[in-house]
This record gives structure tokens, sequence and C-alpha cells, in this order.
């Protein structure tokens, strides 16, 4: 089986390839739509200053361990490890449905690691392309509370409601993720005929009230998770290909080949949430216009600083949901993509899924607990900041709070063994400053000079700074 794993593991970094090349394309602030409505500019102004929060994935891909259910897409570039017979393989995975049982489920313990880990708002997984719904919805039988999933019986078994309530208690924001496709139900990918791609196996054109039943399913659930679960903050649809035709763009044409138009009227969606949800953020990702409140780059941060509303989502491993053997990245990289993805304004959206269990690696709960304690000590450099310039040179990264205030966040190497004896800051803080080491609350001696402003590290420190993820130096106009 280990091959068949490491195989997982090379399909999820191609697919993650596939996103990055995406995501690129899809970070354009010369398009974002600023909203109109007061109380949503004021949500998302709050949002922004969270800088943290979490995505979670878990479903019927989680019984397998195989990177979510894109294995279902019939498209070349997807594998299907140990399968030579698609439908087979449709088959199988569907059939998980009477596998799932994540007995281990704790939904308080969850929440309490995130809340642990720094993070401010974590937006959980309703629904992937599979179309298998973690809640008890009303309009199909293909969800975690029906009597063929064995995990029904138990107390726990709405699991979108059991995690919300639990992280809404540990005092973060919360979020749905939704799929608009949905590759199970009959008004999607009709079984009358064979699905080639992504998209709808029929010409909807040519079978509006199809289509039209579709439409009304995918608002319908969407409603469901919106007022009917308590306070939503955050409505974050997935599967851009569902969209207007008319809001197709040469950034995502290729994910969006079906010739006719996908609308399922965003408009009314966005109406009903909102009028249970005032404010509430709609992230239609990767759809220009009034529902995409903030842009959401996958596996990639921008080059630059923007001027509008992001979050890079990515992941711990390599995949979204529990893959065996995946590798994590370290909590230094985590912090230090944290910090660098803050300096130029946006969000960190990290992604990462229990095992089919329902309990995540012990490495999870090992890397949320090591940012929860350098977030401790240094968040006053993260929450609530904004970007200012030259947002990072070399190892510095630079994030400001108000007009007299700037934090030089230094990001030592893996192997470094001792900060410089100097840092150079740049900082445009003029008059007398007080500059001091954060997680030591020391003030440090300083320059300035006609290159920037020169701290002293002290000898004493040095070694031990350099085994911190980040080192965070505030510096201070003094009035």
């Amino acid at each position: 089986m280990k091959h068949i794993f490491k195989s997982f593991l090379l399909l999820s970094t191609l697919i993650g390839g596939m996103l990055i090349q995406g995501a690129k394309a899809q970070t354009d602030e010369g398009s974002y739509v600023w909203p109109k409505d007061q109380k949503v500019l004021e949500n998302l102004k709050t949002w922004q200053g969270y800088k943290f929060g979490l995505l979670i994935h878990m479903g019927l891909y989680s019984v397998q361990g195989t990177v979510e259910s894109w294995g279902l897409c019939p498209e070349d570039w997807v594998g299907r490890p140990g399968y030579d017979d698609y439908y087979k393989y449709a088959t199988d995975y569907r059939n998980n449905k009477s596998k799932f049982n994540p007995v281990q489920f704790d939904p308080q313990k969850w929440a309490k690691a995130f809340s642990g880990s720094g993070a401010k708002y974590m937006i959980y997984s309703t629904k992937h392309h599979d179309g298998f719904c973690l809640y008890d919805t009303k309009f199909t039988d293909f969800k975690v509370t029906d009597p063929g999933c064995p995990f029904s019986v138990n107390p726990k078994s709405n699991v979108y409601k059991e995690i919300m309530n639990a992280t809404r208690k540990e005092g973060l924001a919360v979020g749905a993720y939704f799929s608009k496709p949905d590759w199970t139900t009959p008004y999607f990918w009709w079984p009358y005929y064979p699905p080639k791609d992504r998209n709808p196996t029929y010409d909807i054109t040519k079978h509006p009230d199809r289509w039209k039943k579709f439409v009304e399913y995918t608002q319908n659930q969407i409603n469901e998770i919106t007022t009917e679960y308590g306070k939503v903050d955050i409505l974050w649809l997935d599967g851009c290909w569902v969209m207007p035709k008319s809001a197709i763009t040469k950034r995502v044409a290729e994910f969006c080949k079906y010739p006719y138009d996908m609308d399922i009227n965003m408009k009314l969606i966005a109406e009903k949430a909102r009028a249970k949800q005032p404010g509430m953020l709609v992230v239609d990702r990767w759809v220009e216009g009034e529902y995409e409140n903030y842009l959401t780059p996958e596996q990639n941060t921008p080059a630059k600083a923007l001027t509008v509303p992001w979050e890079s989502c990515i992941t711990m491993g390599n995949a979204w949901g529990w893959v065996p053997g995946d590798q994590y990245k370290s909590t230094r990289e985590l912090i230090q993509l944290l910090v660098k993805i803050v300096a130029k304004g946006g969000n960190l959206l990290l992604g990462v899924g229990p095992k089919g269990t329902g309990e995540f690696e012990t490495a999870v709960y090992d890397r949320l607990e090591g940012m929860g304690k350098w977030l401790t000590v240094n968040g006053e450099s993260i929450y609530g900041t904004v970007p200012v310039e030259p947002f990072q040179e070399g190892k510095i990264a630079y994030t400001a709070k108000g007009e007299g205030t700037i934090f030089a966040i230094y990001m030592p190497e893996k192997n470094e063994t001792a900060l410089p004896e100097t840092l150079t800051i740049k900082t445009n803080l003029k008059g007398k400053l007080l500059v001091s080491l954060l997680s030591e609350k020391k003030t440090l001696k300083s320059k300035a000079t006609p290159n920037g402003l020169v701290v002293n590290i002290p000898q004493s420190l040095r070694a031990a700074l350099a085994q911190q993820e980040c080192v965070v130096i505030k510096i201070s106009a003094v009035h």
C-alpha cells in the first residue's frame, strides 16, 4: 500500500501545482468590487484584522485518505491509484458513505486546538465537490445523518452543527465552505449521460427544467447552512466554474470550458443569507463582482502587497484533507508564512483535515500549538496590523499599527545559529524612538543612519533568538 499512499501524495502535489498556476491568475486587485453594504464593509474590516484562520476538510475522502473528491473528476490530469476502472472507483468512493464513522470526532477538543493556535476564524467544509453533506440537509440522503451512514447514530452526527457551536464558544468567528458543483446529485451529473469533466453531464440548454432543479437544490442547501445553524460570519463558495457565462474572464477560462451559462443567482443567495446574517461576508471564489468580498489566491501568495482584502488559502501539508504520510510544514515555516502574508496585507487561511476516525494527527496539534505559543507572545505584531513599506526586505518583514508604531519581524533561517550583531530596519518614523524586543520585553539600543535604523542585538541573546520562529522588534515614536 505504500506506493499507493505515495501516489496520493504525488496527486496532491499535482493538484497543488495546477491550482497555484490558476491562483496566480486570480490575484487581480484591479477587478475587485468593494461592497456597498455598510455592514459588510464593517465586517470586512474586522475580518482583515483577524489575519489567521483555519479551513477544515473532512468527508468521504478521509476514509481512504485520498486527495479530496477529485478522483471522481474524469479529466486527464486526475489519477486514481490502484484503479484502472473509473466506474469501480466512483462506486467504491461513494460507498464510503457506509464506512464513514469518525467516532473520535471531538468538537470541543478541535475548537480548543483552533483557539490555542491563535486563529481568529474557522471555516468548515459542509460539502465538497462529491456532494456528500456533513450536515443534516433535507434535500438529499447523501449525507452524514442518513441511516446508510454508520455515524448517523452518533449524537454528534450533525458534524457542521457541532463544530460550529464548539468553535463559536471558543470565541472564533466561523464560516461555511460549500462546493457549488455537485458530482453526485442527478441535477448536475445526470446518470443518463457519463461525466466527461467537472461540468454538468448534459446540455443544460436542452434540459432547462433539470438545470432549474439544480439551481434550486443549490440555493436550498446554501440557505440551510446560512440560516439554520446560528451565526455564520463567512460563506466561502468553491468551484468557480459554476458561474454566469458573462463572468468568465481570461484569468479563469482554463477552469470554465463549459459553453453554457451556469448562473445560480448569487444575488438571491446573498440576499437570503444576509436577511438572517446581516453583513455576512460572501466569497464566491474567483468570480469577479460584488459577491467576491475578498480575493483567495490558493497555495500561493501575491508577489506584492495588495490594496484590497485578500486571503491566501494554503495547506499545512500537501492536501486539504488527510492523506497518509503527508508532509506537514514545520512550525517555523508556518509562522514565517503567516508573517510574509500579513506583511503584504493579507490573511492566512491554513488548510488541514482529520483522519477518517475524526481525529487529527499529533503533528497537526503540535503545529497548531506552536503557532499559538508564538502568537501569544508576538501577536501584537500580527493582529489588527496594516502593511507598511518596504513590506519585506531580505529576512525582515514589516507591519504597522497606528501612525506611530511599526514591527520589524526577523525570520531566522532553519540552520541559523545566531542573529547578526545589528539589524538595519527601514522606517520613516522620526524623532525619539523606543525600540524593544517583543519576546524579551527588553529595550534595545539603536542609531538612526542614512540607510535605516541600526538596532543592536545583545550578544547574550543572539543564539537564543535564532531558535525562535521569528523575532519581533517593536519601534514606537515617543511623543
